[in-house]
């Protein structure tokens, strides 16, 4: 069963990857991605019925949560016309996690956490909840520069490509950031919580964590704009990609 919904949701967003590469295809890759949300939400609702714990408590099977997310995320309002080259650079990426979470077994139900599941909702789910928002804040802050790069070269399709507007942009990398930060403090929150009483020190996905916690709120607070803003978010997102991918495979071992 599980196998079976893993590969529409692959293709969905393969379709949706490869379809944002062109033009004239924004409708084709809108209904990639929604069938391979829809696809990839059917396998983690079955992998949450199966489970008897908390199914996400591995670094691949929360990986695939994270895909997920993200991709939940941009669906939003993502999908738009003016944000196909949004979904270039978000679709690519998510497409690739889900194959790099299939192949540490995270789309599979393994063995689980010693953590409590309560516990792991809130710490995990909501530092996921958070990541995946930095993700598209971090899509919309790439978006950005280069649209303002290629308005200052006065190039020649820029108004063919009808791109949403440099401010629009702007404001909304803002507010998603101020969305995320929350929900990373709360799950932040829950996991020094559970150190402090395991009688552990900060381990290394806490404390970069804890700097990634630090960078977006000066964001937030400085109330930073331009490009300096959307180098901040690249930054942050810089921070959340090793956060994921590099030290969370030893994280609940």
């Amino acid at each position: 069963m599980l196998e079976a919904l893993f590969w529409p949701a692959l293709l969905g967003y393969g379709e949706a990857a490869f379809a944002y590469a062109t033009a004239r295809t924004s409708r084709a890759a809108t209904w990639g991605v929604r069938i391979g949300w829809l696809a990839q939400t059917a396998l983690l609702v079955v992998m949450a019925v199966r489970a008897d714990g908390f199914p996400w408590s591995t670094w691949s099977a929360s990986l695939n949560l994270f895909v997920w997310l993200v991709v939940g995320a941009y669906l939003i309002w993502g999908c738009r016309p003016r944000f196909r080259l949004l979904g270039l650079a978000v679709m690519p990426l998510a497409a690739g996690l889900f194959v790099v979470a299939r192949l540490g077994g995270g789309t599979h139900l393994g063995p689980h956490a010693h953590y409590s599941s309560l516990f792991l909702v809130l710490h995990v789910g909501l530092v996921l909840a958070a990541f995946a928002g930095f993700t598209l804040a971090a899509a919309l802050a790439a978006l950005y520069l280069w649209e303002e790069g290629r308005l200052k070269r006065r190039s020649a399709d820029i108004l063919r490509l009808r791109l949403p507007p440099l401010a629009s942009l702007e404001r909304l990398t803002w507010r998603t950031i101020v969305v995320s930060l929350p929900l990373l403090t709360l799950g932040l929150a829950a996991g020094i919580v559970r150190l402090r009483q395991e009688g552990h020190s900060l381990d290394a996905l806490e404390a970069l964590t804890l700097g990634a916690w630090v960078l977006y709120g000066a964001f937030v607070v400085a109330r930073s704009a331009g490009r300096r803003a959307a180098y901040v978010a690249l930054g942050g997102f810089a921070l959340v990609i090793v956060a994921r991918l590099v030290l969370s495979a030893g994280h609940f071992a």
